[in-house]
């Protein structure tokens, strides 16, 4: 209203749809993340009987999509280097664009990391000794995660040829985050952060080890019944 008026006034026009919708998902982006990072925590403890594995799991695609926000700022908001992929001008993000690219990427981290961590988690329970589960889940693990990788880093890389810059943002976006993901945060640190917590990866309090459903990824354990006891 006017003031000293009767007159209502109404602002419309694109610049005021993308003031609301930046204020409607700003508002509900820690809720959704929140949500995912506590659902995501409470399975993975469940699946694999333990409170560290699934908070590092929790931390480390953290990593990923931070660097993947930063990426796409530093290029499409603040301008650097945005020639040479053919983006004419810096501009905002688009408001929708963070939580898309987060539920994305999580997914796609988590993937990997539920992989990772079932074949080391297995290894654990068939040797009891942590240094070789986490060196033997690695190697049988590496070459698939990065050929998976590599297949996904190419086809979001490919977005990046288009035209329309949301697609080039999406695309480059989702390349980065991948491939780091996949190299430096799979290969480098999950490796070397279990390995620095030696056995206390696996560790939960028992009363919570009895509260807990079990879940086995794997189906019915191959292992003789005298070792799963």
């Amino acid at each position: 209203m006017l003031a000293g008026t009767d007159i209502k006034v109404n602002v419309g026009g694109f610049t005021a749809i993308g003031v609301d919708l930046s204020d409607y998902f700003a508002k509900r982006m820690f809720i959704f993340v929140g949500a995912v990072l506590l659902m995501s925590f409470l399975l993975l403890m469940v699946v694999f009987r333990s409170l560290l594995v699934p908070l590092k799991a929790v931390i480390m695609n953290l990593l990923s999509i931070g660097a993947s926000y930063g990426i796409i700022v530093a290029i499409f908001q603040w301008g650097y280097g945005g020639s040479l992929i053919g983006v004419g001008s810096a501009g905002p993000i688009e408001p929708f664009i963070p939580m898309m690219l987060f539920a994305i990427v999580f997914g796609l981290s988590m993937d990997y990391e539920v992989f990772l961590l079932s074949r080391m988690k297995e290894e654990f329970d068939r040797t009891g000794d942590n240094a070789t589960a986490v060196a033997d889940g690695l190697a049988a693990t590496a070459r698939v995660i990065t050929a998976a990788a590599l297949i996904m880093v190419a086809v979001f890389g490919s977005f990046v040829a288009g035209d329309d810059r949301t697609i080039k943002l999406f695309g480059m976006g989702l390349a980065v985050a991948v491939l780091l993901d996949a190299t430096l945060v799979r290969m480098v640190l999950v490796p070397a952060t279990m390995e620095l917590l030696g056995a206390r990866n696996w560790w939960i309090p028992k009363w919570l080890d009895k509260v807990l459903p079990r879940i086995n990824i794997e189906g019915k354990s191959h292992l003789p019944e005298k070792e799963v006891a």
